[in-house]
């Protein structure tokens, strides 16, 4: 089995993916949307996706990410959704391009406010649940999202290969992610959470997963869920395997 190895070591057989210490690579999460851990996980990432109060989260909730992502110095960014409280944002609704372009600009806008009152300059956008994945594939939804982030002067974060990459380009700055905690399909799209092998639990199957992502799909940052239960476990360790391989932990 081919396995990571430190820069300079080598193995007999071979078979190892070496890389050289001080690759630089983005550790994201998805905050600010009601979950326990939030405060643990600040100081675990380099960029916060911060919920604008559509599909989770709300004011206070943003206002708390913000500052905290401001005493950690982690970069922050929008993460507008659908307005699916019920479904957590993560139902792939039928909206038209307007109503998508409209609803993007006013949660951009409310979170690039908040950001202000905490001292802080929002760097990215990164769509949530169901608009993102509609968005990966769908022009008619990639179109108003790309629109919407070039307005604001910000770096769209989606799918490498996407219809959001594609989109953007002379726009607006993208930026490649991939999930350490989610599978995917054989056309590089995320296995449905519906399915029983969706995610990735296994710290050490989420390093190999995100080597596969940074030599075969040119990632530059890496997601990790903030309302799973054992996120704050899962990230620690991550991170610490993620460090030990030579990884520096930077925002894009």
């Amino acid at each position: 089995m081919r396995r990571l190895c430190y820069a300079g070591e080598r193995l007999e057989d071979g078979r190892a993916i070496c890389f050289h210490g001080g690759m630089e690579i983005d550790l994201n999460c998805d905050l600010g949307e009601g979950g326990s851990h939030d405060a643990e996980l600040m100081p675990l990432i380099t960029s916060a996706n911060v919920a604008c109060g559509f599909h989770a989260g709300g004011p206070a909730a943003a206002l708390a990410a913000l500052r905290a992502a401001a005493r950690h110095g982690v970069q922050a960014g929008a993460h507008p959704g659908f307005a699916d409280r019920e479904h957590f944002g993560r139902l792939e609704l039928n909206q038209t391009e307007e109503q998508i372009y409209e609803d993007c600009v006013y949660q951009i806008g409310a979170l690039t406010g908040l950001a202000r009152a905490a001292g802080l300059t929002l760097r990215h956008v990164k769509p949530h649940g169901g608009l993102y994945n509609r968005a990966c594939r769908d022009d008619a939804y990639a179109r108003p999202v790309v629109a919407a982030v070039e307005l604001f002067g910000l770096a769209l974060v989606g799918l490498p290969g996407s219809r959001l990459e594609a989109l953007s380009l002379g726009r607006c700055p993208f930026v490649a992610e991939g999930f350490a905690d989610r599978r995917y399909l054989p056309d590089g799209s995320l296995t449905p959470r519906s399915r029983p092998d969706a995610f990735v639990a296994d710290p050490a199957e989420a390093v190999r997963q995100a080597e596969w992502l940074l030599r075969e799909k040119g990632v530059r940052t890496l997601c990790v869920h903030g309302d799973n239960p054992e996120a704050l476990a899962f990230v620690r360790e991550l991170r610490s395997a993620l460090t030990r391989l030579g990884f520096v932990l930077k925002p894009f």
